[in-house]
């Protein structure tokens, strides 16, 4: 039991080492860090550790987190950090693409995402905004789908959706706020099978040493192949159960799920 805040530190060693590179290449400097970091042992402690029905104090806050009484009264008065990572364009995207890959009625008669004119009540691009994307217009979903080449415009007008998937294009900013998605989801994951042992969630990879270099493009183009066909199966699992936000009742509880699949190398 002792080992385990050694072990967790050099754990947050590996994580943070790509992630102070990134930090480094985007110019964000340690004392920028370090404020950040003071921030969120705040935030955290003040509302994740909060006794229950009791009102969290400064001083279990600094207790708890080891910042000073005076630091805690100072983060205090300063508003909560902006969340900046607008998550939703990139979601509601991913969602168009697929049920474009899977609802029958956008699908050809060989069960491909069919080519799409842009307006019309029935098969067209609109109607599969409007069936998979709430309340967000056509017309941006198409620019954004534009932007990351994963549609085109033919000739005649109609959409040809060009991906299966839904990946950021160079746009650093699209990546950046996946890495703040998507490894916070993998950390919650084992936070959770660390807490709840007789309740845990998935949480598997293989891996191999020794594989010849030369076999590496072969290796990650058939394992992507694998992956994303196997995502778009589980797509359909949680699209079953999903419930439009228009349909959502006040009286019931609702949560967020998925699954993640990632290739890796080194």
């Amino acid at each position: 039991m002792n080992d385990i805040p050694q072990t967790l530190l050099a754990a947050t060693a590996s994580i943070l080492r790509p992630l102070i590179k990134m930090l480094i290449r985007y110019g964000i400097s340690y004392a920028a860090f370090t404020e950040l970091a003071k921030h969120l042992y705040f935030e955290v402690g003040k509302n994740e550790f909060a006794i229950p029905g009791k009102k969290q104090t400064s001083s279990r806050i600094s207790t708890l987190t080891g910042l000073s009484r005076k630091e805690v009264a100072r983060l205090e008065v300063i508003p909560p950090q902006e969340n900046a990572l607008d998550a939703s364009r990139i979601n509601r995207a991913a969602r168009v693409i697929s049920g474009w890959t899977r609802d029958k009625e956008f699908l050809t008669s060989n069960k491909e995402p069919a080519d799409l004119p842009f307006e019309g009540d029935q098969k067209s691009f609109s109607a599969l905004v409007k069936r998979y994307s709430g309340d967000i217009t056509a017309r941006t979903i198409a620019d954004e789908l534009l932007r990351v080449d994963a549609i085109s415009m033919s000739p005649d007008g109609l959409i040809h959706l060009n991906t299966r998937a839904y990946v950021a294009n160079a746009n650093d900013i699209d990546k950046i706020t996946i890495l703040g998605t998507d490894v916070r989801n993998l950390v919650q994951t084992i936070d959770h099978n660390i807490t709840n042992p007789d309740n845990t969630y998935l949480q598997r990879k293989v891996a191999y040493n020794y594989i010849p270099e030369e076999k590496l493009p072969d290796i990650k183009s058939q394992l992507t192949s694998i992956a994303q066909a196997s995502l778009e199966s589980m797509d359909k699992v949680l699209a079953k159960h999903a419930v439009k936000k228009s349909a959502a009742k006040k009286s019931a509880t609702y949560a967020r799920a998925g699954i993640g699949i990632y290739y890796f190398e080194g």
